[in-house]
């Protein structure tokens, strides 16, 4: 493949599948090494961005996405919660800051919040931007001037994930259509928020869907600022438990070319390692990093899945040389 000149703004090549699947099968050190070059053209070497993720509103979600466990039609042993109270999630984001987060990522289990839901996550964002830290929320679809609101609040980053390439998203949800997330990044582009945008590997896709999410991601004009890049966490009582065991679960290799691809794709943005890393071993997230990864979520917690703690953590960077942005 020929080697793509990047410049240092914000990259708006229309990356085709073809284009992004020759990355994929690139010699993994090729890939390794020219992913770490962009890297290191655009971004501190040694530097990794801390966030942590809170559900505000956990469980009893509307919507079929065949990986998660807040879907209200699956047994999955979560419970429909009550929203958090606001001093609650300020205690939180205290804490987060002390353990060293930078950003503060707030996230709720609806379709799409009503008003009388966006109310009180507009308090939220408010009292947690006071504190320092930048602040996230994933609230699901937005209508027409929600994320106004989210801004005038002081949001900066809003996240909304593609979750698989447009051909293989029919597989893994049918409540909502692919065009619908377009639609939601535009109005937070629209608005002035920074994207927070990515998807999730290992949903049986082949290399030739990976590829076109990597694809999709990096043709938004301009690309997302955040890139999480999640590796499946199979739940009991979701459609995707243990489904993809054997011969259709991905090598290890493929998840780190995945971050590879995103890095050498989107130069400028911040690839988050995201959910996964619990059930991978140092070596391969420090592989992960090699390849580009500049982010993680920081906390025992995701919405409702396991992590790293942050101790653990914190011995894993002292071992890489790596400190926090």
């Amino acid at each position: 493949m020929q080697a793509v000149h990047l410049s240092r703004r914000w990259q708006t090549q229309n990356w085709s599948v073809a284009e992004v699947e020759a990355l994929f099968a690139l010699p993994f050190i090729d890939l390794m090494f020219r992913a770490q070059s962009v890297h290191r053209e655009y971004h501190a070497a040694n530097k990794i961005q801390l966030s942590t993720l809170l559900s505000i509103k956990t469980g009893g979600c509307s919507e079929d996405c065949g990986y998660c466990p807040q879907a209200a039609r699956y047994q999955t042993g979560v419970e429909n919660e009550a929203i958090l109270d606001v001093a609650t999630v300020v205690s939180t984001a205290k804490l987060s800051k002390q353990n060293g987060a930078s950003r503060f990522c707030m996230g709720a289990a609806w379709r799409g919040p009503k008003q009388r839901d966006l109310d009180p996550v507009l308090e939220m964002v408010r009292e947690v931007k006071a504190l320092g830290l930048e602040t996230c929320c994933t609230l699901g679809m937005l209508k027409d001037g929600q994320a106004e609101q989210l801004k005038a609040a002081g949001l900066d980053y809003y996240n909304h994930n593609l979750d698989t390439a447009p051909e293989k998203y029919g597989d893994i949800v049918t409540t909502r259509e692919y065009q619908d997330r377009l639609d939601t990044l535009d109005r937070v582009r629209g608005a002035g928020i920074n994207v927070c945008c990515g998807g999730i590997v290992g949903m049986g896709e082949s290399r030739t869907e990976r590829a076109g999410l990597i694809a999709q991601l990096a043709s938004l004009d301009p690309p997302p600022e955040s890139v999480p890049i999640n590796y499946l966490v199979q739940v009991e009582g979701t459609p995707m438990h243990d489904q993809l065991a054997g011969e259709r679960a991905i090598d290890w290799t493929e998840f780190v070319r995945t971050i590879a691809a995103a890095r050498i794709t989107m130069p400028n943005s911040f690839v988050r390692l995201s959910a996964g890393r619990q059930e991978m071993n140092e070596a391969t997230q420090a592989l992960c990093f090699l390849a580009g990864a500049n982010s993680i979520f920081y906390g025992e917690k995701l919405l409702t899945t396991g992590n790293p703690d942050v101790e653990r953590d914190r011995a894993l960077f002292s071992k890489l040389g790596i400190t926090p942005l």
